[in-house]
């Protein structure tokens, strides 16, 4: 005969746990300004902190607690921090803090629609309800009764890897329906993608693991990829005896958030029925405003669009949002159909694992519920339209400073900024600033110029804060000219 399990968890001192912790996070994020933003740790710092196996009896909850700070605080960098500006923001909030607390409990793995038909229905509304928040194409909705639709993944990074695949799939049918004659691995080696030489790796990346080859597009001098350019590339290629199949296009890019021109090169793409998808990871956020949607005209000449709420909609990681307007193509390249996944509903509704590169998935959509239902839509414009104002509030008290130069055109909530001189020099300023360790940047190039990047992650920030790091770098600079 089995013994129930005996443990000290059940739903009694849950919920006090849950209480403690509950107030451990509210004072955490409410104080969260007056940690050090950087940790001073070494690597391997934990490990003597905590014993070498887990421990053979239960422990109280109350020592967890009590370690949180011994063990974890010293080694987290803040990325909630007003004096964070590395990187791009990864969104924050107590609606989608207190949804996942949900999502766990409920703890589905909904990968078919019987799995759990919540989890299913509520992606598939909420990404319609995002969907229209952005003024996308009705073809990109489930709700317009055509073919497309959206679904919630981990990172923009499986998207790209997603719709590359699923052009892939599509251009491998249309090749062999022309040339009967060739076999797979020939049409294979003959396909060629492009995306700007200032897209994010992870494109690079998705074309290693899709095993076929991008071309890097040089960018104009504004950072963008232009039709032109575009053009002449994939004008090569069929030249060469390639087959073009797969063009990013990138709506914010990483190094200094600069917009390729969709209106010029969706055309092109549309021209040479190349599948065009859109990575906006960080700025898509920005097009719940209507005076940034102009960075978006051409989009209905896109088979794929993407943009991550966890980077500055306020949904906590993981909510990479993305539509299709042929889903089939995706859906027909990753099914994988075994007889215990088969349901009777098959075909009603989604089944969200042929959309994905994973079989299991959680249940995101109820962050996306909270936070829209609880800040509504005027709130998170709010939201962005001040962190925007926060960068121009920055990059002004740069270029006031005669000492200083952009590096680039302010857009949205990040500034590109240098200390006039080499490269060298503004090395020397960003391991400062770093080391001083209250704010933090990371640094890009182009075009070999080395610049710092100022970044708005937090929602906590307000102006006395952009103040506060334009007076850290400025102290880091005067450091460096007493030493010089």
């Amino acid at each position: 005969m089995y013994c129930r399990l005996q443990i000290d968890m059940e739903a009694p001192e849950f919920r006090d746990f849950a209480k403690s912790m509950v107030d451990y996070i509210a004072d955490y994020l409410e104080n969260i300004r007056d940690r050090r933003v950087l940790p001073e740790v070494k690597p391997g710092y934990l490990q003597p902190l905590i014993p070498d196996a887990a421990p053979e009896k239960p422990e109280d909850w109350q020592d967890v607690m009590k370690d949180i700070e011994r063990v974890i605080m010293p080694g987290v960098t803040h990325w909630h921090s007003p004096k964070f500006h590395a990187y791009f923001p990864t969104a924050n909030s107590y609606p989608a803090i207190v949804a996942d607390m949900l999502s766990g409990a409920i703890a589905c793995i909904g990968f078919t629609w019987i799995a759990s038909p919540a989890c299913t229905e509520l992606e598939v509304v909420m990404l319609d309800w995002l969907g229209k928040m952005l003024d996308l194409p009705a073809e990109f909705l489930a709700c317009s009764g055509g073919k497309g639709g959206g679904v919630i993944q981990g990172t923009a990074s499986e998207s790209t890897l997603v719709a590359l695949l699923g052009a892939k799939a599509k251009k491998l049918q249309e090749v062999k329906a022309a040339h009967p004659e060739w076999d797979e691995h020939t049409i294979i080696g003959k396909l060629v993608g492009y995306a700007s030489a200032q897209a994010h790796s992870s494109v690079e990346r998705a074309g290693l693991l899709g095993g076929v080859k991008l071309r890097s597009v040089p960018a104009d001098e504004q950072n963008r990829l232009r039709g032109d350019a575009l053009e002449k590339a994939i004008e090569q290629d069929l030249a060469d005896g390639l087959i073009p199949f797969y063009a990013v296009v990138t709506l914010g890019t990483t190094n200094s958030c600069a917009f390729d021109r969709l209106d010029e090169c969706g055309p092109v793409a549309n021209k040479h029925n190349v599948w065009m998808h859109v990575d906006a990871a960080y700025a898509g956020s920005a097009f719940i405003c209507p005076e940034y949607r102009h960075h978006m005209k051409g989009i209905e000449t896109a088979d794929s669009f993407n943009f991550n709420p966890h980077k500055w909609m306020l949904v906590n990681f993981d909510c990479s949002a993305m539509w299709l307007k042929d889903p089939s193509w995706v859906v027909n390249a990753f099914n994988v159909d075994p007889l215990y996944l088969k349901h009777d509903m098959q075909g009603s509704a989604p089944d969200y694992r042929h959309w994905q590169i994973p079989l299991g998935r959680r249940f995101r959509a109820l962050k996306l519920w909270f936070v829209l239902r609880l800040y509504g839509v005027e709130n998170l414009q709010a939201h962005i339209r001040r962190h925007c104002g926060y960068a121009k509030q920055f990059a002004d008290l740069c270029v006031a400073d005669a000492r200083f130069e952009l590096a680039a055109e302010v857009n949205m909530g990040l500034v590109c900024f240098r200390l006039k001189g080499s490269n060298e020099r503004n090395e020397a300023l960003l391991k400062r600033i770093n080391g001083r360790g209250k704010i933090h940047m990371v640094p890009a190039k182009i075009r070999d110029v080395y610049f710092l990047r100022m970044a708005v992650c937090s929602r906590f920030t307000q102006p006395e804060d952009m103040d506060y790091s334009w007076q850290e770098v400025a102290a880091a600079a005067d450091e460096m000219a007493a030493a010089e």
